[in-house]
């Protein structure tokens, strides 16, 4: 899966004031990211506020992206969730032409053990006809899943190809890059740590801030991927600021907040999110204004 090695970039579901999806918003977004150089993007992710969207309005923004994208850039698509057979279900009722993967979210709330999670995507993969991406986020699910779960998965079945990895921990994502099978794709969820991730042998990063800055995001990844530890540096540490200040309240509040300030969208989510303070909104213009 060469077509996922890079920047992909986990779009946001922009909202017009009623809250409902802001279609012109969410072209204007993925041509951006198109132009500026991004390898592939995510649909309906977490950042793409997937637990308040509904079913119709998930296949109309699938329809969007599309159209806009026509097939410049893989699309990668987000389904899901702690109820098994219902995400089997939503897999099977999807049309998944055009799309070169799904992410699979972890099972959050339930809390499985390592074997509940190993069986979860076991019984996913026999489903699946297209490669999937496992997508390990602890902070959200409360349950990190293992290495070791990871790695079997990987070496248990040919359409797992990659994990999307978001427990922000260093030790973690170096166990996985020493004992991964050759060809599975190590992908850094975590913005922060996505540059270091690479140059130790990752495949590339979902990102969160990188739909806001594109251009200097990609090349920051494909500098790492090139190994080119110092320029790729420089980038990293002009981006460092803003792509903490996204998540210090919420996401995608704070990416919402960003793209309002560069004319993208309006800065709407959907409740329980609420939108980024003020405070945070005035740190965010002071950082555009010197970038």
């Amino acid at each position: 899966m060469k077509e996922l090695i890079g920047t992909g970039v986990a779009l946001v579901t922009p909202f017009m004031d009623d809250l409902t999806v802001d279609h012109e918003a969410l072209k204007r977004i993925v041509k951006f990211n198109i132009e500026n150089g991004v390898d592939y993007l995510v649909i309906s992710g977490t950042t793409g506020e997937s637990v308040t969207i509904t079913k119709q309005e998930k296949k109309d923004i699938i329809a969007t992206i599309k159209k806009e994208n026509n097939a410049k850039v893989p699309l990668v698509l987000g389904i899901g969730g702690n109820n098994t057979s219902q995400v089997i279900e939503e897999i099977r009722s999807t049309d998944l032409d055009g799309i070169s993967a799904i992410l699979s979210v972890s099972p959050y709330y339930s809390k499985p053990t390592q074997e509940g999670l190993y069986q979860h995507f076991k019984s996913i993969s026999k489903s699946c006809p297209i490669p999937i991406i496992l997508y390990n986020v602890p902070g959200r699910t409360s349950k990190n899943m293992e290495p070791s779960t990871t790695l079997r998965l990987a070496k248990d079945f040919k359409n797992i190809i990659a994990v999307k990895e978001a427990g922000n921990n260093v030790a973690q994502y170096l166990e996985l890059l020493k004992n991964k099978p050759k060809d599975f794709l190590i992908i850094s969820g975590d913005d922060d740590l996505a540059l270091g991730v690479v140059l130790s042998g990752g495949s590339g990063v979902i990102s969160v801030i990188g739909q806001a800055f594109p251009k200097e995001f990609s090349k920051m990844i494909k500098l790492g991927l090139q190994g080119n530890a110092k320029e790729s540096y420089n980038l990293h540490f002009r981006l460092l600021e803003i792509t903490s200040l996204i998540f210090s309240e919420n996401n995608p509040a704070g990416i919402k907040g960003v793209l309002e300030a560069l004319g993208m969208c309006k800065d709407k989510v959907r409740l329980p999110l609420v939108p980024a303070s003020e405070e945070l909104k005035n740190k965010i213009n002071d950082f555009l204004k010197q970038f």
